[in-house]
């Protein structure tokens, strides 16, 4: 079933000619903070390669956000693979007692794939929404330097 899945979600990212630029995880990152220090969060230093920890602990009005970024790459492969990365490495932060939100964030350009991700796993898709309501994805706007924060959820109900 997942070859099956896998194989739909890459056709279709050939399909749509979904990929037009290449930006990079640090390119996210690096605009996500600035955003985010203009909002007045809090934010963890960078981590090196190699560390632990999440890309991006933000801190507001007493609450901490654990942010796992992503780029938009080239190849449909690394695209799934960081994606699929980014969810595993984000619900394991709910281990911290203080996590009460997790994100991915990723370049707004995935807007298109997110839907039909979303419909693929359908049933998958619902089922993680419940059992982790507290996990966001973020779609980074890098040039005009804004961001959308959107439940899991949320990208069910969209139109491809």
């Amino acid at each position: 079933m997942y070859n099956l899945a896998y194989s739909s979600l890459k056709l279709s990212i050939i399909k749509m000619n979904i990929i037009t630029q290449i930006i990079t995880n640090t390119e996210t990152e690096k605009s996500l903070r600035e955003i985010l220090r203009k909002e007045g969060y809090r934010l963890n230093s960078k981590k090196g390669l190699n560390k632990l920890g999440c890309d991006i602990k933000a801190q507001k009005d007493n609450e901490d956000w654990y942010i796992e970024v992503i780029g938009f790459e080239k190849t449909n492969t690394g695209i799934v693979k960081d994606f699929y990365e980014a969810f595993f490495q984000s619900i394991s932060r709910l281990n911290d007692k203080d996590c009460k939100h997790i994100v991915i964030a990723m370049p707004k350009q995935s807007r298109k794939i997110l839907p039909i991700r979303a419909k693929i796993y359908k049933v998958a898709w619902e089922r993680i929404s419940q059992v982790f309501p507290e996990l966001e994805i973020w779609l980074v706007d890098i040039d005009n330097k804004k961001y959308q924060r959107t439940p899991w959820i949320y990208w069910l109900g969209q139109n491809i």
